[in-house]
C-alpha cells in the first residue's frame, strides 16, 4: 500500500526536527471536524506515491532531514507500515507515529522493536462520548489497551485532544484526566475550521475557557498544556 500525501518539509510536525511528513489515506473512524476529509472519506481517488519515490528523497537528504512523521488517516491500517517504517529507520532517521490508537496489536509491535521514535495518539473524548465524537462505533478496549501500551513503554508520546465546544466540556475533562492520568504528556489542541473538514460548524473553545479545562485536567496530568491557542484569543 502506497502513500497519499507527502509535505516533503516540515519544520512543525515532530517538535525540534526537521522533518518531512507522509499521508495515509483512510480511516476506521469519521470524525466530523477530521481536517483530511479526502483521505478519509475517498481512499480509493486518493492519489498513489511509490515509496521508492520517498526513500530516493530520504537518501539524497540524509544530514538535512533527520526525521519522518507518519500521520493519516490512521497509518496503522497500512499492512505493510511496519517493513516501510524498518526501510526508513535503516537510513538513519528517526519516526514519529500520528495514530487514533485502533490498532493496538500493531502499536505494541512497533514500540517492542523500536521503531517508533515517537507517537502522538489522540483521546478523541471522554470514554462515555467517544464514539459520538469519533463518528462510529468505537471498541473503547482498544484505545485503552493503545494508552496502556505507550504509558508502559519507554518510547516518548504525548496524548492530545481537539477540543471544540459542541463536544467538550468540564465533565469530559475530568473522566480524560482520570483515564490517562499520570501520562508525561498531554495537548489540548485549539479547534480551527477549514474547507477540508469533513463536516462545518463546529466552534473553537476560547482561550479563557479552555484554560479552565487545562486546569480540571491538570488535577489528573500535571503537565498539560494548550496548544494552537494564540496568546490574544479570547472569543
Amino acid at each position: 500500500m502506497d502513500f497519499s500525501g507527502w509535505e516533503k518539509l516540515s519544520l512543525v510536525d515532530f517538535d525540534h526536527h526537521i522533518s518531512t511528513t507522509l499521508f495515509m489515506a483512510g480511516c476506521p473512524f469519521r470524525c466530523p471536524f477530521c481536517h483530511n476529509a479526502d483521505l478519509v472519506l475517498n481512499p480509493g481517488e486518493a492519489p498513489k506515491i511509490p515509496f521508492e519515490e520517498i526513500l530516493s528523497y530520504l537518501k539524497k537528504r540524509v544530514g538535512i532531514l533527520d526525521a519522518v512523521c507518519i500521520t493519516g488517516g490512521e497509518p496503522t491500517l497500512m499492512p505493510d507500515l511496519k517493513e516501510k517504517i524498518k526501510a526508513i529507520k535503516d537510513l538513519g532517521y528517526l519516526v514519529k507515529l500520528d495514530t487514533n490508537g485502533w490498532n493496538p496489536d500493531l502499536l505494541e509491535e512497533l514500540l517492542k522493536e523500536h521503531l517508533v521514535d515517537y507517537v502522538a495518539m489522540d483521546i478523541k473524548n471522554a470514554p462515555m462520548r467517544y464514539s459520538k465524537t469519533a463518528g462510529v462505533k468505537v471498541d473503547l478496549e482498544k484505545i485503552d489497551r493503545s494508552v496502556r501500551l505507550l504509558e508502559d513503554s519507554n518510547v516518548e508520546h504525548e496524548f492530545r485532544t481537539t477540543i471544540m465546544k459542541e463536544f467538550h466540556d468540564e465533565e469530559s475533562m475530568e473522566e480524560i484526566g482520570h483515564w490517562i492520568a499520570g501520562c508525561k504528556h498531554y495537548f489540548l489542541q485549539r479547534y480551527i475550521d477549514n474547507e477540508h473538514c469533513i463536516e462545518h460548524g463546529f466552534h473553537p473553545i476560547s482561550k479563557e475557557k479552555a484554560e479552565v479545562l487545562q486546569r480540571i485536567v491538570a488535577r489528573y496530568v500535571p503537565s498539560a498544556a494548550l496548544r494552537d491557542y494564540d496568546a490574544n484569543d479570547s472569543k
